[in-house]
C-alpha cells in the first residue's frame, strides 16, 4: 500500500491505526499452496492468535483455510466468524480440562500435548479421535523466547514417552488420528525443520490410525530488505517429496497441515502513527508518537526489528533516529535508524504489524486500544473501532467506600 493511502487512511480515521491489506494476505496464502502444490491433500490452518479480528477471520475462510486455535475463546470467534468446526483445530497447552471439554463439545479436532490430559480424555471420551502434539527435541526459531520444540519446552509430548502414549492408548482404546509438531517462529534453517520432520514421520509409524500430520509453521517473513526468510519454494519442494514418499510408506494418503499465522498477516500490516515530540538530547534525537508497547509489544518483548518510514516526508535527507512510545517504560520501536527528516505531527509507518500486534495489544496506562481497517478490493472498512474512555469503564465495578 503506498503512502498517500495511508495518509488518506489516517485522515479518515485518526491515528494510531492498524491497517491491514487483504491482497496481500491471499498472495501469502496462495504461494504457500503452491509450494505444496504436489501435496494430495494439503490443509493450511491460520493460527488465530497471530491477528484474531473476525474480518481476518472471514477472508481467510473465503480463500478455504482451516483455522488453529489455543483457546476456546477462539474457537467460538471462528465458528463466529463463518468456519465449519470441521475446519477448526484446537491445539492448546496447560488449559484446564474444563475448556477441553468445552472444546468437544463443539466438535473441533482437538489436540492432546500432555500425558495426564491424554489419560483424562481417553478415559472420558474413548470415542473421540485426537491429535497428539510431540516434543522433537529439535531446537529451532528466532530466539529462546519463540522456540517451543526443544527439550526444555513446556509443549506437547516428549518423544521419549511414546511408549507412555501408546500404554494409555491401548487402556483406554482412544484413537489417535493425528501427530502434531510446532518447533518454534522464525525458522529459516530448513535442514532443523527437516530434521525434526523425520522425528515426527517416525512417531506416525508408531500408530495405525493416522489421517494428518500437522508440521506446525513458523516461517521466518522479512522486516527489512535484504532481511532473510524461510525460502518456502524449497522447503515445499523437498518437503513434499518426502511426506509423499512416506505416504507410500505409510499405506495411505495422509492430509498434510501447516498452521502459519506470521507468514500469512505479518506483511499486510502497517501501524500509523502521528509524532508528538521530536526531542533533541546530547546523545540521541527522540522522536515520540502517539503509540507504545501497549499497542506494539514486539520489539520491546522480541528484541523484533520493524521497519519504520515517514511516510509524510518520504523523499527528506535522512537523519538518525529513536522512535519512542508515550508509555512509563523503556518502550523503544527502533533505535539508531536512518529515516527521511521528522518533524512535529508528521505520520510515520511501523511495517510488518499484522501479526502478533493487535492481537497483544492493551491497555496498560490505561490507553485505549487503536482502530483497525481493512482494506479488500480497493475498499477500506473499518473492522474494529477505537476504544474511547467508556470501554475502560465498562467491565468495572465501582464501589461505594
Amino acid at each position: 500500500m503506498n503512502n498517500q493511502s495511508l495518509l488518506r487512511l489516517a485522515e479518515k480515521y485518526g491515528s494510531p491505526l492498524y491497517v491491514y491489506d487483504a491482497q496481500k494476505i491471499e498472495a501469502q496464502y496462495n504461494r504457500m499452496k503452491n509450494a505444496f502444490s504436489t501435496v494430495k491433500q494439503l490443509k493450511i490452518n491460520y493460527a488465530v492468535k497471530a491477528n484474531s479480528n473476525i474480518s481476518i477471520l472471514k477472508l481467510l475462510n473465503n480463500l478455504n483455510a482451516g483455522v488453529d486455535c489455543v483457546s476456546i475463546q477462539e474457537v467460538k470467534l471462528a465458528i463466529e466468524s463463518g468456519f465449519n468446526v470441521k475446519d477448526i483445530f484446537f491445539t492448546p497447552s496447560g488449559i484446564s480440562f474444563e475448556e477441553m471439554e468445552d472444546a468437544n463439545a463443539l466438535g473441533v479436532q482437538i489436540t492432546l500435548d500432555s500425558l495426564s490430559v491424554l489419560k483424562k480424555f481417553g478415559n472420558k471420551y474413548p470415542n473421540t479421535p485426537a491429535c497428539l502434539r510431540i516434543n522433537p527435541h529439535v531446537m529451532a526459531g528466532g530466539n529462546h523466547k519463540i522456540s517451543v520444540g526443544h527439550i526444555d519446552s513446556k509443549f506437547g509430548i516428549s518423544i521419549h514417552q511414546i511408549e507412555s502414549v501408546k500404554n494409555i492408548v491401548n487402556e483406554t482404546g482412544l484413537k489417535i488420528n493425528g501427530i502434531h509438531m510446532h518447533t518454534g517462529s522464525d525458522i529459516y534453517n530448513i535442514e532443523a525443520f527437516l530434521n525434526a520432520t523425520e522425528i515426527l514421520l517416525n512417531t506416525v509409524k508408531e500408530f495405525d490410525s493416522i489421517e494428518f500430520v500437522d508440521f506446525g509453521s513458523g516461517f521466518k517473513v522479512p522486516y527489512k530488505e535484504g532481511d532473510i526468510e524461510t525460502n518456502i519454494e524449497e522447503m515445499g519442494e523437498t518437503l513434499s517429496k518426502r511426506f509423499n514418499d512416506f505416504c507410500v510408506e505409510y499405506g495411505r494418503d495422509l492430509t498434510l497441515i501447516f498452521e502459519p499465522g506470521k507468514f500469512l498477516v505479518s506483511a499486510s500490516g502497517s501501524l500509523i502513527v502521528k509524532v508528538n515530540v521530536v526531542k533533541p538530547t546530547p546523545n540521541i534525537l527522540f522522536i515520540g508518537v502517539d503509540s507504545g508497547l501497549n499497542h506494539l509489544i514486539r520489539p520491546m518483548m522480541y528484541d523484533a526489528y520493524h521497519h519504520i518510514t515517514n511516510i509524510s516526508n518520504p523523499d527528506g535527507d535522512e537523519k538518525i533516529y529513536d522512535i519512542v512510545g508515550y508509555i512509563c517504560e523503556n518502550d523503544t520501536f527502533g533505535s539508531n535508524r536512518s529515516i527521511s527528516k521528522i518533524s512535529e505531527n508528521d505520520l510515520l509507518c511501523i511495517h510488518n504489524a499484522g501479526a502478533y500486534s493487535f492481537s497483544m495489544a492493551s491497555n496498560y496506562n490505561s490507553r485505549y486500544r487503536p482502530a483497525e481497517v481493512l482494506v479488500y478490493k480497493g475498499e477500506d472498512y473499518l473492522i474494529r473501532k477505537r476504544e474511547t474512555f467508556d470501554d475502560l469503564l465498562k467491565n468495572q465495578i465501582i464501589i461505594d467506600l
